[in-house]
């Protein structure tokens, strides 16, 4: 377990290294890529934060089902909302404890001004444009932050999560239940 816990802060420690390299050198790289639940999502590097290892997360009382708790990230407090349980409004997904200590939480932009992080149960990777072989506007019924649905040459759907508009939406921004 130590052994898996130290390839994930390796993992974890690239993909912030080339995060920051994105951001600074105007690399191509468009999307974080994570998965929750049964779903591949994508998040624009622009609208995302930093990414941590899943920490002890404090429960809150009287919150929605997909809405874990606050957790102490670099000394400040955001909640953590489940990315699969919101997105689906189902019931929250049991993790085992080995689920548990893969997941990672990825904060939103400070510059969206909503001290949150989503938990993901795998980070993925950056992906650009070039990675994919097709892609489709969202549906019509489809919520108001889900933007593009790209195929990648493996033919894996992955669904665009706007972070800023999801940031906006309002069941996302009250979590009292």
């Amino acid at each position: 377990m130590a052994t898996r816990r130290a390839a994930l802060r390796e993992l974890q420690t690239r993909l912030a290294a080339r995060l920051q390299a994105a951001r600074t050198e105007g690399v191509a790289i468009s999307w974080l890529a994570v998965t929750a639940g049964d779903g591949h999502y994508l998040f624009p590097l622009v609208q995302s934060g930093e990414i941590f290892p899943l920490g002890q997360i404090q429960p809150v009382p009287y919150c929605h089902h997909w809405f874990n708790g606050v957790v102490n990230l670099r000394g400040g407090l955001f909640g953590v909302v489940d990315l699969a349980a919101f997105i689906s409004n189902g019931p929250r997904t049991h993790r085992t404890e080995q689920a548990l200590s893969e997941a990672s939480v990825v904060t939103l932009h400070s510059a969206l001004d909503v001290n949150c992080a989503l938990m993901v149960d795998a980070l993925s990777g950056l992906r650009n444009a070039d990675a994919f072989v097709q892609s489709a506007p969202p549906a019509v019924d489809a919520p108001p932050y889900f933007g593009n649905r790209y195929t990648d040459s493996n033919g894996l759907a992955w669904q665009e999560i706007n972070l800023q508009s999801l940031s906006q939406t309002p069941l996302f921004l009250s979590i009292s239940a």
